[in-house]
């Protein structure tokens, strides 16, 4: 039986390693590292690092969410953006007209993949994101 994932398991720095696959058209890649720091209201995520796309130079790329208690992800502007489940597994986000449907696969942690797979008439591609913990240095 899986492990119940809590907000406490995510604090602290990982590598990140993400491969973007179009169903038609060229892949990118980006390799950088993400941390999980405490906030007021949960953990705020920041990732950083280098997007590598065919044909164009190296460029820096950054997200940045909020993570609260109960596993609810929210863009920096404050908008709901999904829930993780907390056993791994599936979970949707809709942003009209495309559909993202995230799967967060806990097998091997404290390593963790999320995987998105986006369609709609904007986008079609899947996103695969690994997770290794970092020692803090």
């Amino acid at each position: 039986m899986p492990t119940e994932r809590t907000l406490a398991d995510f604090a602290g720095l990982w590598v990140i390693e993400r491969a973007i696959v179009p169903r038609q058209g060229s892949a990118a890649q980006f390799m950088g590292k993400a941390e999980w720091t405490p906030s007021a209201d949960g953990l705020d995520y920041i990732e950083t690092g280098t997007l590598r796309m065919e044909g164009a130079p190296p460029m820096q790329a950054e997200r940045r969410y909020r993570w609260t208690g109960d596993l609810s992800v929210y863009f920096d502007d404050g908008r709901f953006f999904h829930k993780v489940p907390a056993f791994g597994g599936r979970t949707p986000h809709f942003c009209d007209p495309d559909t993202y449907i995230g799967t967060y696969d806990f097998d091997g942690w404290p390593d963790f993949t999320v995987t998105w797979d986006v369609s709609g008439p904007r986008k079609d591609y899947q996103m695969i994101s690994t997770f290794t913990r970092r020692a803090d240095p």
